[in-house]
């Protein structure tokens, strides 16, 4: 913050530059509590189905309540997207969490697919990339902004390709898809953390509008996190 005396000459005001970047802080702190919070939801409802037999058994049984699922965990997403600024923040964190408990339900089935041991082991080297990645779109002074408009094609060819895959069941296309993935979501990792750091600097954390951000930018990254799980553990993990 900078003040002006009468001479018009500007001074740097410290003590307006140190809340400003306290209030960044803070509202950067409470994206990834939001985040870590979703995430640690997510994984205590996988594993606790996985272990419970009548709940695995019922949706091996009735398929279509994953596909119930998952369409509305789509609504969920696309209802906040678009109604995030009319909602309270009360209303925000409630639609996050859902997601994320939902999220939960249907990465259980993982457990019938892929050992324990390979899921947990991608889930760390999955921790340890997207830290990684989101301090490099942090700290970066590059304008990643431009990326955008590809990042968002190639979302739109992984989907496409991966419809198409259901039918051709190529190996081939399998593992390109699988590759690819990780590459994007590591870019939409850095590309979203930047996007948030830049709110940030123009966000209160403590009012109900930065409330709202800080949820939306937690459902962003957790988005991109679990995104590039599924996409790792299609590479490192072991089927059973």
């Amino acid at each position: 913050m900078e003040i002006q005396n009468q001479s018009n000459t500007k001074y740097y005001n410290p003590v307006g530059a140190s809340v400003a970047i306290a209030d960044t802080r803070k509202f950067l702190l409470n994206v990834y509590n939001w985040m870590a919070l979703g995430l640690g939801l997510t994984a205590l409802i996988a594993f606790g189905l996985a272990r419970s037999r009548v709940m695995m058994d019922l949706i091996i049984q009735m398929p279509f309540l994953l596909w119930i699922i998952v369409i509305l965990q789509l609504g969920i997403v696309i209802g906040m997207s678009a109604a995030i600024n009319k909602i309270p923040s009360a209303l925000a964190i409630g639609g996050f969490f859902l997601y994320s408990a939902l999220t939960g339900v249907t990465f259980s089935t993982l457990f019938l697919v892929y050992t324990e041991g390979s899921i947990a082991s991608t889930f760390l080297v999955c921790a340890a990339m997207f830290a990684s990645v989101s301090v490099l779109g942090y700290i970066t002074k590059m304008d990643l902004s431009k990326f955008g408009t590809f990042l968002f094609m190639g979302l739109i060819g992984i989907i496409i390709a991966s419809v198409v895959n259901i039918f051709m069941n190529s190996t081939t296309l399998y593992w390109i898809i699988s590759y690819a993935g990780v590459l994007l979501f590591v870019g939409l990792t850095a590309y979203d953390t930047q996007k948030i750091k830049q709110m940030s600097e123009m966000t209160d954390a403590g009012s109900e509008e930065g409330k709202k951000a800080a949820v939306f930018g937690a459902l962003t990254l957790y988005l991109d996190f679990i995104n590039l799980f599924l996409f790792l553990l299609r590479i490192m993990g072991s089927r059973k």
